[in-house]
C-alpha cells in the first residue's frame, strides 16, 4: 500500500488544530491532485457523448500518456477513470455487465501511470438515478449500488475514494455508505460537489447543508468540482467558514463556450488558474485540481503556485463553540444547546401536513419528531424531504433511531430524553452525524 506519510521533506500542515484533526488521515496535506480526464482524452480522439470508461480500455496508451503528464506536472494524486462505472451509469450504454471487470483494469492502468510516485484515488460518480420523491430508486439500492463499485476498487487496490460530481443530497450520504458496506472506511475519502452560481446543486442542495452532512459522517475532506474558478472561490470561503474540514478545489477552466463545430473552449489559461491558488488557499483549500478543460500544463502551474504558499501562516477560523450546524436535505441550520424543539410531531397520515405546519405557523427553529415503531420509519422516509428546519429525532429503541437516521437526507440531532446508552448515541453519531446535545 503506498500511503503519504508526514515526513520531514513533506509539506507542512497548516495549523496545530489541523495537524490534531488530521491524524488519523493517512495523507500529507496540501496535496495536488490531477487535473482533467475527459475533455483530455476527447483532444486525443474520444467521441463525444462515448462512453469514457470503454474508450479509456480501447485506447489504453491515450490513457496513460495523460495520466504519466499529470504525474510529471506534479500531481501527487492519480484518479482513476470510473467517474461513470457503476452499474446504473453503464447502464445507457448496455455495459452494466462489465462494472467489474471494467473498474479492475481502470485502477491497473492508473496504477501503471502513477509508477509509485502518486496515490490512486478510486472515482465514485452519479448513478443515475434517484431515490423517491424525485426518482424511483430505494435509498438502500443506492447504497448497494456505490457498494459494488467501491468493493471492486477496494480490492483492486485504490489508496483512497474520490467521490466525485455530487449532483444530490442522497448521492452523497449513499456513497459514503455504500463504501463503508465494502470495507472501505479505512480509507480516505474525499467528497466534491457540483454547484451553480448560488452554491446550489442541481436538485437544490446548499452544498454548506451538504458539507455539514458530510462532515457529521466524518468524511476526510469536502469541496466542489467542475464549476467556475471564481465560483469555488467565493463558495469554499463561505464553506471554509462553518466546517473543519480540509476543503477541496477541483474547479473547471471557466465557463465554456461552444463553437460552431461543436468544440467547447475554456477561458481560464494557466495562468490565470495559478494566480486563483493563494485565494483559494486562504479559503480553507488543502487539496487542489482541475476538472473539465483543465489539462496538464495548468497542474504544472497550480503545482508552481502551492510551493510559494506557507500553508501555516494562514489563521484558523474561530468558531462560536455554542453554534451548533444541523442540515436537512437542502439547508444548512444553527442551532445553539438551549433550542427549542416545539411539540413533538408523531409519525402519521397526516405528518408532511405537520411538518408544514410546524415550519411555517408557530415556527421555533427546530422540530422533533418521533419514531415509536416500524410502520413509523416508512412513513418518516417519505415525507422527510419536506423538512426544511434542523430536526431533532426521538425514539428510545435503538434500532428505530437508526433506521430513521439511515433515512433521513440530512444531519439531525438528539435532545438527550429518550432512553438511548451512550455507547448507542456515540455509534450513531460516528456513522451518521447524528448531534448529542
Amino acid at each position: 500500500m503506498v500511503y503519504c506519510e508526514p515526513t520531514e521533506a513533506a509539506p507542512a500542515a497548516n495549523t496545530e488544530e489541523e495537524l490534531q484533526f488530521m491524524e488519523p488521515i493517512p495523507l500529507s496535506l496540501p496535496i495536488l491532485m490531477d487535473g482533467a480526464t475527459g475533455t483530455e482524452l476527447q483532444k486525443r480522439g474520444m467521441p463525444a457523448g462515448a462512453c469514457t470508461e470503454q474508450w479509456a480500455l480501447e485506447h489504453p496508451e491515450a490513457l496513460l500518456e495523460l495520466q504519466r503528464a499529470y504525474v510529471n506536472a506534479g500531481a501527487t494524486v492519480l484518479v482513476t477513470p470510473t467517474l461513470g462505472c457503476n452499474r446504473g451509469a453503464l447502464e445507457p450504454f448496455g455495459l452494466d455487465g462489465q462494472m467489474e471487470d471494467y473498474n479492475r483494469r481502470l485502477v491497473a492502468l492508473t496504477r501503471q501511470a502513477a509508477e509509485g510516485k502518486a496515490l490512486v484515488a478510486g472515482d465514485l460518480g452519479p448513478t443515475g438515478k434517484a431515490i423517491p420523491p424525485y426518482g424511483e430508486t430505494p435509498f438502500e439500492e443506492l447504497v448497494d449500488l456505490y457498494a459494488q463499485q467501491a468493493a471492486v476498487l477496494l480490492s483492486a487496490g485504490v489508496d483512497l475514494f474520490l467521490v466525485e460530481s455530487v449532483m444530490a443530497m442522497a448521492e452523497a450520504r449513499a456513497a459514503v455508505l455504500g463504501i463503508r458496506k465494502a470495507g472501505g472506511g479505512e480509507k480516505p475519502i474525499l467528497v466534491t460537489c457540483y454547484c451553480d452560481d448560488e452554491g446550489r446543486t442541481p436538485t437544490g442542495t446548499d452544498v454548506l447543508a451538504c458539507a455539514i452532512v458530510m462532515q457529521g459522517m466524518g468524511v476526510t475532506a469536502f469541496g466542489l468540482n467542475c464549476v467556475d474558478p471564481a465560483v469555488a472561490e467565493e463558495q469554499l470561503t463561505r464553506l471554509h467558514l462553518y466546517t473543519d474540514m480540509p476543503l477541496i478545489a477541483e474547479p473547471c477552466a471557466g465557463e465554456p463556450t461552444e463553437g460552431a463545430d461543436g468544440v467547447l473552449t475554456y477561458p481560464d489559461d494557466v495562468e490565470d488558474f495559478a494566480r486563483r491558488v493563494p485565494s483559494w488557499a486562504a479559503a480553507g483549500v488543502r487539496i487542489f485540481g482541475g476538472c473539465c478543460g483543465t489539462h496538464p500544463g495548468h497542474i504544472a502551474a497550480i503545482r508552481g503556485a502551492m510551493d510559494g504558499i506557507d500553508f501555516s501562516a494562514f489563521p484558523p477560523v474561530v468558531k462560536d463553540p455554542d453554534v451548533i450546524p444541523c442540515a436537512s436535505e437542502k439547508e444548512a441550520r444553527f442551532i445553539t444547546p438551549d433550542v427549542d424543539v416545539g411539540e413533538t410531531i408523531e409519525c402519521g397520515p397526516d405528518l408532511m401536513e405537520d411538518i408544514l405546519e410546524a415550519e411555517e405557523e408557530r415556527p421555533v427553529g427546530a422540530l422533533r419528531i418521533s419514531i415509536l415503531e416500524e410502520d413509523d420509519v416508512a412513513i418518516f422516509a417519505e415525507e422527510q424531504y419536506a423538512i426544511k428546519d434542523a430536526l431533532c429525532l426521538w425514539s428510545d429503541v435503538p434500532e428505530l433511531m437508526e433506521a430513521a437516521l439511515r433515512a433521513y437526507q440530512g444531519r439531525a440531532f438528539y435532545d438527550g430524553t429518550a432512553d438511548l446508552e451512550p455507547e448507542v448515541l456515540e455509534r450513531l453519531s460516528r456513522e451518521y452525524g447524528l448531534i448529542v446535545l
